[in-house]
């Protein structure tokens, strides 16, 4: 038997956590740009339609989504597909932030990177529930999921950034070309997504109070900017994960924590 054991293989499959990341976001990337383009080509008047009928280029994302088939349906799959691998990030972020000691405040911090974890969760679970249930079938349950997708995200990037510079950029500590490079984006598309989603806010109210031509366009348009920027956001664990495997290890070469 011991002879048996050892020739098992200790390692059945492992992927680059990078590679399959960059996959991972193609999907609801791919699956945005088929339901916006599809909706355009295929079905422009009804995706463009509006409560007071006024002109209107471009069709907002959860039309585009939830709207029409094949929209709906593609958009489904690939947030099926592309959850499990975000919530298995989301718990690692944990122990990427709580690896390296904060100079202050060490319980604080691991405090909020636990809850930083907890954000990026619900995000995960409030667009799944977006996706499955649309604005056409229930139009408030769809704006509470949206409103509490948007929330928690705001808040996991702008956590995410205090994380990372709180420990990784602080007492004297040198950070990696890779953190800088990390933060740096994180910060940029933080900054532009929230920019953006303020003004399409605006629009959005403007064109409720006001029913202008174009306005719901404008409105559409930057929640595209607002998907694409949460994306390439979360996409940066590319390069927090990139020396990083996922894999089928035996359990015995994993190594584990010391029970106290």
């Amino acid at each position: 038997m011991e002879g048996c054991k050892g020739a098992e293989k200790a390692v059945h499959f492992t992927v680059r956590v990078s590679s399959l990341l960059k996959w991972t976001s193609c999907l609801p990337l791919g699956a945005t740009l088929f339901s916006v383009l599809w909706s355009v080509a295929f079905d422009f008047e009804r995706s463009t339609a509006t409560h007071c009928k006024v002109y209107n280029l471009l069709p907002t994302i959860s039309s585009a989504i939830g709207g029409f088939t094949p929209q709906r349906y593609v958009w489904r799959i690939c947030i099926a597909m592309h959850v499990t691998q975000r919530v298995m990030i989301a718990l690692a972020y944990y122990s990427f932030h709580t690896s390296v000691p904060a100079p202050t405040s060490q319980h604080l911090y691991n405090t909020l990177a636990a809850v930083n974890s907890l954000l990026h969760v619900v995000e995960i679970v409030s667009l799944v529930g977006l996706s499955m249930i649309s604005s056409t079938e229930n139009g408030t349950v769809h704006e509470n999921l949206f409103i509490c997708f948007m929330v928690t995200g705001l808040s996991y990037m702008l956590l995410t950034i205090v994380l990372m510079r709180w420990a990784r950029f602080s007492n004297d500590r040198q950070p990696s070309v890779q953190d800088v490079t990390s933060l740096r984006y994180k910060t940029n598309l933080f900054l532009l997504n929230i920019a953006t989603f303020g003004i399409a806010v605006y629009f959005y109210f403007r064109h409720n109070a006001h029913c202008e031509p174009g306005v719901y366009t404008l409105y559409a348009g930057l929640e595209y900017v607002v998907v694409l920027t949460n994306i390439l956001f979360h996409s940066t664990c590319c390069l927090d994960f990139r020396d990083y495997d996922f894999g089928v290890v035996r359990r015995d070469l994993v190594p584990h924590e010391k029970e106290e």
